[in-house]
């Protein structure tokens, strides 16, 4: 049975479940009819410690770091040019260096997202087709207009397209349903969101495909076709079982919170709608880990957020958090009252990328 949720009056919006009446027989989401809890905690964090606001703004050192993350994947393709495709050294390089490098050009294309490279918004979306590039595939510039619709309509149900469909998650709700997701959940991001809504085609678009396409074709005239292969497989592998990969799963996921039997129950049980993550892969992936935060602030960047968290500490210590990305791919696969239906959804709220309309 579906759940609604409500806010309980405290120093941060929390979420309260209470039974409602199902809206489809085999929907089993965490609806709410409240909004996201990141705007009413900025406003108190900004209320409480005035000195945050100075932390936004962009951070110079990241174009360097995606400068050198690039250069190591072209470096890494050429030095596997001669390689078979399916050797230990393909493989083992595509998995340890390429996909935590592909991963973390990903995260660095969601910084970009926020204009938080360049001062210049231009200037940030060039750069992330940059970025794109080792990745094979373009995707930057569609990334972008979904991930802040992301943030603005969390949770909203035909908007926010990091949700999984009633479809995925009714097929996927079985012990292998649930490891196949996380072995192929980079092509359930890349093709979710076309299947949610169509964004309109902009010139930035056709100039991410066109650049992608070049440097792809570059790529195979001059070193050859396993160089292009090596990036791709870096790419499947870093939205695959990669410990890094857990982030996906580990911010917006509950977990531990709830079962199937609670569901039908009023109680006070708090269920978070955004998980952090302290540990140390936060230094290979731009301090994505630290998703209340970026949620709360996210004009702040990545190399920041530490401050942040420690300046507003009082709001943060007490929120749920996950201390492994590697035991939250295992506990989403084996734990039976984990799942695809652990997701908070909500009906209202948002706008539509390109759209000026709110669907409230």
């Amino acid at each position: 049975m579906p759940t609604t949720i409500t806010v309980a009056p405290s120093q941060g919006p929390q979420l309260l479940l209470q039974p409602v009446q199902p809206q489809d027989s085999f929907d089993h989401f965490f609806w709410t009819y409240t909004e996201e809890p990141h705007k009413s905690r900025r406003q108190a964090i900004v209320k409480a410690h005035p000195q945050v606001t100075k932390l936004c703004g962009y951070e110079p050192l990241t174009k360097y770091i995606v400068l050198a993350v690039v250069t190591l994947q072209i470096l890494c393709a050429v030095w596997l040019r001669h390689s078979p495709l399916l050797s230990a050294r393909f493989l083992l390089t595509s998995y340890i260096i390429g996909a935590t490098a592909n991963q973390n050009l990903f995260l660095a294309i969601h910084e970009i997202s926020h204009n938080l490279a360049f001062k210049s918004p231009k200037a940030n979306r060039l750069f992330s087709v940059f970025a794109n590039l080792p990745i094979g595939l373009p995707y930057s510039a569609s990334f972008r207009p979904y991930h802040l619709m992301h943030h603005k309509s969390l949770g909203v149900d035909g908007l926010d397209t990091d949700l999984p469909t009633s479809l995925e998650a009714f097929f996927l709700d079985s012990l292998l349903g649930k490891a196949f997701f996380c072995t192929f959940q980079i092509l359930f991001y890349a093709i979710r969101p076309m299947m949610v809504y169509r964004l309109p085609l902009t010139s930035l678009h056709l100039f991410n495909v066109v650049a992608q396409l070049a440097f792809d074709a570059l790529l195979m005239h001059y070193i050859g076709a396993s160089a292009l292969a090596y990036l791709i497989t870096s790419s499947f592998f870093a939205g695959s079982l990669h410990p890094c990969a857990g982030h996906f799963i580990a911010e917006h996921y509950v977990f531990g919170q709830q079962t199937p039997s609670t569901r039908t129950i009023s109680n006070e049980l708090l269920v978070p709608e955004t998980y952090s993550y302290y540990g140390p892969l936060n230094l290979l992936t731009y301090n994505v880990g630290m998703h209340n935060e970026h949620h709360d602030f996210p004009a702040i960047p990545w190399s920041r957020l530490p401050l942040l968290h420690e300046t507003a500490k009082d709001f943060y210590i007490d929120l749920p958090h996950h201390t492994s990305w590697v035991l939250v791919i295992w506990q989403f696969i084996w734990d039976k009252e984990v799942g695809l239906w652990c997701r908070v959804k909500r009906e209202t709220g948002g706008k539509r990328a390109g759209c000026g309309k709110s669907r409230q």
